[in-house]
């Protein structure tokens, strides 16, 4: 079995190393190649980097990689798919993608090709996510024990009235609430092990919506075919929540409002296209710069990195 690791890297080295570092304690059976698709980066990214794949720890760790440095920012959908392409073309049975802000448990990985042994008719596993110590949302309600133990995603939801994601679990401190295996809406990009098949069948990530909605877009129509997408409690990671976009702010103002029109108004039900086409003229009137940048793109087709800076 050859599993590809896929990180893609955009002027955040510090997060990318301690990533890598945690994988070097991951425990396999199986061979296992780690791709860094560094996404134009114009800090040092790609030197640090290079310097931790080439020093000893690493050359140690039984691990092959392959660094590719992209010459344009081709954002999360673009990048990972640059990442893929390299890891079926080198003969891989299962791509796994997983966010450079997160670190992960040392049986995350067995834990979640177990369940692919189990239910062959899964397309895309996703593992359980707790917010990394200190990046919690509301950080004042927990207790100092409490930490690394609250959830940021436990499976999810597609809301259709409102077209958004909704992650099960959120905030709730883990005590085994969320212990079965259990099909899910959709796979959250911060973590996702695809089989080949996957990307064989359906395809890739769509590069339109460049980041936001690319994983509920790929987990539908993975679902669409016939497949499993399935949250897998037995494996853990930790997320440094929106550590590359931040939340709120102008990033999020255009690519959530642009990227939710693509998705709404492709797959959604009249009514809810018909909502959305309604709530578009409302923030072309009174939004924020970014959203109604969002809304003009979405309408004039203009997508990938559209206008965003």
């Amino acid at each position: 079995m050859f599993i590809s690791i896929v990180i893609v890297n955009w002027n955040r080295k510090k997060d990318t190393l301690d990533c890598l570092k945690s994988l070097l304690k991951i425990r396999r059976d199986f061979k296992v190649e780690i791709i860094i698709v560094d996404n134009a980066s114009n800090d040092d990214s790609v030197e640090q980097i290079r310097k931790f794949l080439n020093g000893r720890n690493f050359k140690t760790s039984g691990f092959s990689y392959k660094l590719i440095i992209n010459e344009n920012n081709l954002g999360f959908s673009g990048g990972n798919n640059v990442g893929i392409k390299h890891a079926l073309n080198h003969q891989a049975d299962y791509v796994l993608l997983l966010n450079n802000d997160t670190y992960v448990d040392k049986d995350f990985l067995t834990n979640l090709v177990k369940v692919f042994q189990r239910y062959p008719k899964a397309g895309i596993l996703s593992p359980k996510i707790y917010f990394a110590p200190g990046y919690e949302f509301k950080k004042d309600l927990y207790k100092i024990s409490d930490f690394g133990s609250v959830i940021w995603y436990a499976g999810g939801d597609l809301d259709w009235d409102n077209v958004y994601g909704v992650n099960h679990g959120v905030d709730i401190v883990d005590s085994g609430q969320f212990g079965i295996i259990q099909d899910t809406d959709f796979a959250t990009g911060a973590c996702m092990l695809i089989k080949r098949e996957v990307f064989e069948r359906v395809g890739f990530l769509d590069e339109k919506y460049f980041m936001y909605f690319e994983d509920a877009d790929l987990s539908l129509r993975v679902r669409r075919r016939g497949w499993r997408v399935l949250f897998v409690p037995q494996s853990r990671i930790w997320h440094k929540v929106s550590q590359s976009s931040g939340i709120g702010g102008a990033l999020n103002d255009y690519f959530i409002t642009r990227n939710r029109l693509l998705f709404g108004m492709r797959y959604a039900g009249f009514k809810t296209r018909l909502a959305l086409f309604r709530e578009s003229l409302r923030l072309l009137i009174s939004g924020r710069e970014w959203q109604k940048r969002g809304v003009v793109d979405f309408y004039f087709r203009k997508f990938g990195k559209g206008s965003w800076k």
